[in-house]
């Protein structure tokens, strides 16, 4: 499992978001045919057609992704993450996080999944960028360009830890 989420991590270094994430998702299928095959786990009609899903999800998305155009530094990426759109996006996602926190898990934590499920989905859609910003910058550091000088690198590194911290915390709830 860690050697399949250091090369998920390395990916996102060199190939765009859009194509890696839709990917990951393969992992739901691989699983489930490792399930049936090893521990000879029932796959009844839904669990098929949501494998099915997930392969005409993941290709639809592969065949249709933009072309991802070549960053020089995480001041770039810094620049991408700091547009009013991603600003409110994050807004957005963390005030929804929060509210979950705060307000749903006290309620209803305990005798409802989809809430902790939730918040690690919240908090994952942001650890894509910050991976995604930390494996250029250690990329290029490891080409020649120093990344770590960026303040902006230590702070995408702060983000993947918080974010990694959390989905574990919630993921352990469920």
């Amino acid at each position: 499992m860690v050697v399949g989420e250091i090369a998920n991590f390395a990916a996102y270094a060199f190939a765009p978001a859009i194509l890696v994430t839709p990917l990951g998702a393969l992992s739901i299928i691989i699983s489930a045919v490792l399930a049936r095959i090893i521990l000879r786990e029932k796959l009844h009609i839904f669990g098929v057609l949501g494998c099915v899903l997930c392969v005409v999800g993941s290709t639809t998305i592969v065949l249709h992704a933009p072309a991802e155009r070549e960053i020089e530094s995480v001041a770039e990426v810094w620049d991408l993450a700091t547009e009013p759109g991603f600003l409110l996006y994050a807004a957005i996602v963390l005030t929804a996080a929060f509210v979950l926190i705060f307000h749903f898990v006290p309620q209803y934590g305990q005798t409802h999944i989809m809430v902790y499920i939730g918040i690690c989905s919240l908090f994952g859609s942001l650890s894509v960028m910050s991976v995604k910003a930390l494996g250029i910058a250690l990329k290029l550091t490891f080409s020649g360009m120093n990344q770590l000088v960026y303040p902006q690198t230590w702070f995408f590194t702060l983000v993947v830890v918080a974010c990694i911290v959390t989905q574990m915390n919630y993921l352990n709830k469920v």
